[in-house]
């Protein structure tokens, strides 16, 4: 059986620094973020708000889809959050 995976993006805030990840446990991951506990480019830009995130189904096609997002531009990585979440709310407290 394959594990789901998850791809997320984090803000340093409303129209912030932006970062694309993808993870197994998308609460365990969000928390690490949030937390500075994972030295990087989301600890040095403050990128602790999940604005957007998406399931699927294995982390192969989650990974995909990550790579993807990371070639976008900034205004496509801007519309998709805006598209579900206009508020730039912080959506890790709706995971539990």
């Amino acid at each position: 059986m394959q594990k789901a995976g998850f791809v997320y993006l984090m803000a340093s805030a409303p129209n912030g620094t932006l970062y694309v990840g993808v993870t197994s446990n998308l609460i365990l991951r969000a928390h690490q973020h949030r937390a500075g506990s994972m030295d990087g480019f989301t600890k040095e830009h403050g990128c602790t708000l999940l604005n957007w995130y998406e399931a699927h189904d294995d982390l192969q096609s989650a990974r995909l889809r990550e790579r993807q997002m990371k070639k976008w531009k900034r205004a496509w990585k801007l519309r998709l959050i805006e598209g579900g979440n206009p508020q730039w709310h912080d959506l890790y407290p709706t995971l539990f």
